[in-house]
């Protein structure tokens, strides 16, 4: 606790951990808040391919390391975030010494020796890993994200090898298949029938990350709950990734607002408020809720999607103070 504050993560002891996106800076800046209000971390950037492993068989640590250091000296869960996406590759990756892309047996070796040695490195720190991040499509008739190098390469059966590799890697961690709009009926049921197919056949997957990236219009209760119960009916765990509710609907384009209205608070502590009771209703399955930050003066969704474009959607504001949701989810 600190400055008499209810400390977060103390009221929900009994429930599931709750988790804050981190990186370098926020580690400096947010460090109280880390410290006493989160129980988990993820890293936003830094332990994905990229940033690992920039150039062929040359490890970077420093920043990872860094985060786990943290987090054991404060006693805080790690989740590890991202072994395979389709984005922030090193183009050595898929490609040989001519620059000509590599085939699957030779991109299949690389993903293994990345994630034995990343894996082992954190096997006492990370307890859990999102292995494959993002590779439903949103649209149309296709299960499977169609522009991805891992696709491409390996072909249909690269999210099976992935959590095949990850699980010989480090068998004690829990491994998870992580994705946005989770919750969109369409797009749920891909991931569904896709988590369903990996556990007939036995692959090692162990549970479904649902980024919760809503806002404060949607999506409602009633489709985050059919959800989480269809989620449930495949027997895996269910962690909430990246949350954060935005202010405003993705196809809002205002620029206008320099601060938050009052009513945009009150309709974001509600929404907060009644997702939060939901989550707490399926603690059985919902075993970790993560937060894509701590406070609203570092959230991705300054100048996305729209540039120029200020929006808090966090429980702490631009100073670090609780807001009006922070209030709500603690009071039950």
């Amino acid at each position: 606790m600190s400055n008499g504050l209810v400390s977060l993560y103390k009221k929900y002891e009994d429930y599931f951990p709750i988790g804050a996106a981190v990186n370098p800076q926020s580690l400096k800046i947010h460090r109280d808040l880390l410290i006493n209000q989160f129980n988990s971390l993820t890293s936003e950037n830094h332990m994905k391919f990229e940033a690992l492993q920039p150039e062929k068989g040359v490890f970077n640590f420093t920043v990872a390391d860094e985060l786990t250091a943290f987090a054991k000296e404060h006693n805080k869960l790690v989740r590890g975030h991202t072994l395979v996406w389709h984005n922030q590759n090193p183009a050595w990756l898929f490609q040989d010494d001519d620059g000509n892309r590599v085939n699957r047996d030779t991109l299949l070796a690389r993903l293994k020796e990345h994630a034995e040695t990343v894996m082992q490195r954190y096997k006492d720190t990370v307890y859990c890993w999102d292995v494959v991040n993002e590779a439903v499509e949103d649209t149309g008739p296709e299960v499977l994200r169609q522009r991805s190098p891992w696709l491409e390469i390996i072909g249909e059966d690269f999210i099976e090898q992935a959590f095949i590799i990850a699980h010989e890697a480090n068998p004690d961690a829990l491994l998870f298949y992580n994705d946005y709009n989770e919750s969109e009926p369409a797009k749920r049921d891909k991931i569904y029938q896709l988590v369903k197919g990996l556990k007939e056949k036995d692959v090692p997957i162990h549970g479904v990350g649902l980024q919760a990236h809503w806002n404060i219009y949607g999506p409602s209760i009633d489709v985050i709950r059919e959800a989480i119960e269809k989620y449930a009916e495949l027997g895996v765990v269910l962690h909430v990734t990246e949350m954060d509710l935005s202010m405003f609907e993705f196809h809002d384009r205002r620029t206008d607002l320099t601060e938050p209205t009052e009513e945009m608070l009150e309709r974001q502590a509600q929404r907060y408020e009644e997702i939060f009771s939901l989550f707490r209703e399926y603690k059985d399955v919902v075993t970790n809720v993560t937060l894509w930050g701590a406070a609203d003066d570092m959230t991705w969704l300054h100048n996305f999607p729209v540039r120029g474009r200020t929006n808090w959607p966090l429980l702490f504001d631009m100073k670090h103070n609780p807001k009006p949701a922070f209030d709500r989810i603690i009071k039950f």
